[in-house]
């Protein structure tokens, strides 16, 4: 398995949050989804964990969003000819997922688990925004998921 490098921010007042563990084995879990061959390189990413006032900032400056969002993704991109294993850096706002996974009535910890493994798959050049693309992401969100004993997020509540 992959070894992942995770710098941890926390920039949040919640405090209900993921530990380095369950974030660290999201992370690897997502990057060895598409990374199969490099198993002894370690893959290195930050995530800061935000409130609403910064994910709006970086949301309305990085995307020309007023408002605040669940993650923000962004990918590190070395020189021509450097190799690094630097993946880039997760914003993730902690109230936005604790909301969200309220009002969609989902366990939160399996929210947290979607957040960062649809973050890592966007520092990997995956995109929903053409309904092929989507579909191969969401599908690999799921299989991710479930791998890790959680339900699929895009599965009707009940």
């Amino acid at each position: 398995m992959i070894d992942v490098d995770l710098d941890l921010q926390l920039a949040s007042e919640l405090t209900d949050l993921p530990t380095l563990a369950q974030l660290t084995l999201w992370s690897r879990h997502a990057i060895q989804a598409q990374d199969k061959k490099d198993d002894e390189q370690a893959k290195e990413l930050t995530i800061r964990v935000v409130d609403e006032a910064e994910s709006q900032e970086l949301n309305g400056t990085y995307r020309g969003k007023e408002k605040p969002t669940n993650v923000l993704s962004f990918p590190f991109e070395a020189p021509e000819h450097i190799e690094l294993s630097l993946l880039g850096d997760l914003v993730i706002c902690a109230p936005v997922v604790e909301r969200e996974a309220s009002e969609q009535e989902k366990n939160l910890e399996a929210h947290w688990a979607h957040m960062v493994i649809h973050g890592v798959l966007h520092l990997q050049g995956y995109d929903h925004v053409k309904d092929t693309d989507a579909e191969v992401m969401e599908g690999l969100e799921i299989a991710i998921l479930n791998a890790l004993g959680y339900n699929n997020p895009y599965a009707e509540q009940e």
